[in-house]
């Protein structure tokens, strides 16, 4: 199978589990601290992906300079877009619970704030497909525990957020078309990022997965792991290294 629809392939796949959560997140009845603990065990998940497939790779191929440029890069754009967001009503697009101080606000009290979350959600899950497709072309097959965590945390993400969504009265045609068009945008950036990137230098395709995982890390620690905090409270700590573990476990068993 050539390498772009292999990457096509596996950005579907990770895509997928957004769905899959949003629909538990709507339909399901979910205690607020479990859908905590999901998140939490997802961040883990994330942070020993981006450490040992996304950042391992991209030094072992550009080297620290073309890494660490990639890695803050990342970090700046998404804080500085995230910051944008939140000013139109995205701050809590992560969020599930319906504490006034922490959760989504409806349209009605705050205008245009729809399209700041479905924009602030793709912003948040764009950066692991790419990372997905130009993963392919680095290491010529798919990372299993990059495609694994991917999919592990974007379950917690949607789950999470779509239960926010629901109870700020957004309707389910929202919901599942702002999912259901970033799990397709996800296959794609897949797709994009094994096709454009392979025509670059190794340098280049490093500082892009770098900048990719500074990005993650950047969205775990502004989206992910405060909503963990608020709902699981003195566990979120203990279930974010079993998240950890598994997926520190998942890179060794494949490699």
């Amino acid at each position: 199978m050539p390498l772009w629809l292999q990457a096509w392939f596996w950005g579907l796949v990770g895509g997928s589990a957004l769905l899959l959560g949003a629909a538990v997140g709507y339909f399901g009845r979910i205690g607020q601290r479990i859908i905590g603990g999901i998140m939490a065990f997802g961040g883990g998940v994330l942070i020993s992906a981006l450490a040992f497939e996304l950042m391992d790779k991209a030094h072992k191929q550009g080297g620290f300079d073309a890494t660490a440029i990639g890695f803050v890069s990342g970090a700046v754009l998404f804080s500085a877009a995230n910051m944008t967001l939140a000013r139109y009503g995205a701050k809590h697009r992560k969020r599930s619970g319906h504490h006034e101080v922490h959760r989504q606000p409806s349209e009605a009290e705050d205008t245009g704030s729809g399209l700041a979350i479905a924009i602030g959600a793709l912003l948040d899950g764009i950066p692991e497909s790419i990372a997905i497709g130009v993963g392919l072309l680095l290491g010529e097959s798919v990372g299993i525990a990059m495609v694994a965590a991917v999919f592990l945390s974007n379950v917690p993400e949607a789950l999470s957020s779509s239960s926010g969504m629901k109870r700020a009265g957004r309707s389910p045609a929202y919901i599942f078309g702002v999912w259901g068009g970033i799990a397709l945008l996800a296959s794609l950036a897949s797709l994009v990022g094994c096709l454009l990137f392979g025509h670059f230098s190794p340098d280049v395709r490093a500082a892009t997965i770098a900048f990719a995982a500074g990005a993650i890390l950047a969205m775990l620690a502004d989206t992910m792991i405060p909503e963990a905090f608020h709902e699981a409270h003195e566990f979120a700590g203990l279930i974010t290294v079993l998240g950890f573990l598994t997926a520190f476990m998942l890179t060794k068993l494949h490699s």
